[in-house]
């Protein structure tokens, strides 16, 4: 693996998820998941989020709309959070949610507001704006 992608990688995901929520999920990382702990943050954080082609609020408002369509909650809310620290409003959550319902159904868009409502609440419990 090259450690110096996985530092920038590191980086990108805590100020994308949240420095504790980084640190917690490395510090209990054992031999089985730590192979994907780095793969993750090497690739999907330093890789991909480390280009500069496309923004982070850009990038965020993409994985809300791809984790809503492929019925993915746990990383929603995660990523949900995450758009907020970038710079995506409630608003355009909002926006993206509605967009989920046309090409994706509305199903998937109940369920993508109600979690996304969930971790704005979170969010803004926690001292978030």
């Amino acid at each position: 693996m090259n450690d110096e992608l996985f530092e920038r990688g590191l980086e990108i995901r805590k100020s994308v998820l949240g420095k504790e929520f980084v640190e917690k999920s490395i510090a209990s990382a054992d031999d089985f998941n730590m192979p994907m702990q780095r793969l993750v943050t090497e690739y999907c954080w330093g890789a991909v989020w480390g280009r500069e082609e496309l923004t982070k609020k850009t990038r965020s408002m993409l994985n809300i709309a791809m984790l809503s369509a492929l019925n993915r909650p746990h990383e929603l809310k995660m990523h949900v959070a995450g758009a907020l620290r970038n710079g995506v409003s409630k608003t355009e959550i909002r926006e993206v949610l509605l967009q989920v319902a046309i090409y994706c159904g509305v199903p998937a868009a109940v369920d993508s507001f109600r979690n996304a409502r969930e971790a704005i609440a979170e969010y803004e419990k926690a001292g978030g704006k």
